[in-house]
Order: C-alpha cells, then structure tokens, then sequence
C-alpha cells in the first residue's frame, strides 16, 4: 500500500520545500469526504502506479486508508517529471461517474495499405459501482483497413457499466496518409 502525508500548509514556499525534498504533491477528493492535500514520495509513486494491475489502488494518508484512482497529472514540460496527481475517491458502493482508459492489441492490417491509426477517445466516461470499475476497455484493432473505426457500440459491454458516450462515437480507427 502506497503511504502519504497530509499537507499542513500549501503555500509557495513550503510547496518548494516538499518538491525540494522529492515529493510529489497531490489532490484527494471525491466520494462525499473533504478534500485532503496530500504529498507522497515521488519515486515510490512511481514505482507503486507502474506495478499497479487494476484501475482503483489503495492509498495511507493521514492514518485512514482509502480506496483511490488517477483523474488527472502534471508532468513538467522539459524535465517530464511528475508534478502534481489528483487522485478520486472511488466509492465501492456508490454510483458514480469515472474515466476508464481504452487499450488497444493487435496491429491494423491498414498500416501496411499505407493508413495511420488514431485514437478518438483514449479514456471512456463510465458510470458505475465502485466495485465494477473495470481497469480498461480493451479493443482489438488487427482486422481494421484504412477507413474502418470502431464505435462506441461495437465495445464489449460490461455488467453493470454504462458508457456515457452515444454509440455511433468513434473510439479509435485508421485514416488514409496524406
């Protein structure tokens, strides 16, 4: 379980001090609760997001323990070093709404007819449980040629997980090059 502390003042001076220190500052918010400034040790974070498996991971802040995701992040643009996280409450029985990451296999038989893959939408708004949150769409795109997309509605469905996107949005596809 990845370990935080909770910010005490989130003036300049002391924001420098933790970023200083190799901290990564964070947002926790979400699932009816306050929310908490929070900072984690950078390359702990790092580590622990790499090797997570599921979308939703539990975070130590504070001496409570809550069940979290990734919203949001700031990368600095020249380094590419992590900045800023906002992390989401997820509420294991509470309807709510999340963004779910689609991830693609296979390689597009269009790419070689000279096409090039897009990704429409990299991330799905969802409603659900807490508990049902999937960790990713996962679309296979082998069988795309140049002009072919995939649709919202051509997505596996997911037991108790609604898309929140009409079904004729385009996901993901591969256009002709210019």
């Amino acid at each position: 379980m990845l370990e935080g502390l909770i910010r005490e003042s989130t003036a300049k001076s002391a924001t420098k001090a933790l970023r200083r220190d190799g901290y990564l500052l964070a947002n926790i918010y979400g699932g009816g609760q306050p929310n908490i400034n929070a900072a984690f040790k950078r390359n702990d974070f790092v580590r622990f997001v790499k090797g997570k498996t599921a979308l939703a991971f539990d975070v130590k802040v504070g001496g409570e323990k809550r069940s979290v995701m990734i919203e949001e992040y700031q990368k600095d643009p020249v380094t590419g070093d992590l900045l800023h996280v906002d992390l989401r409450v997820v509420a294991k029985d509470k309807e709510a709404r999340y963004l779910v990451p689609v991830k693609t296999t296979g390689t597009p038989k269009g790419l070689k007819n000279k096409g090039v893959f897009i990704m429409m939408k990299k991330r799905l708004p969802v409603k659900c449980l807490g508990k049902n949150l999937p960790s990713a769409f996962e679309i296979e795109v082998s069988q795309l040629d140049v002009g072919d997309t995939i649709l919202v509605r051509d997505i596996k469905e997911i037991k108790g997980v609604k898309i929140l996107l009409g079904p004729s949005v385009a996901v993901t596809g591969v256009i002709k090059a210019k």
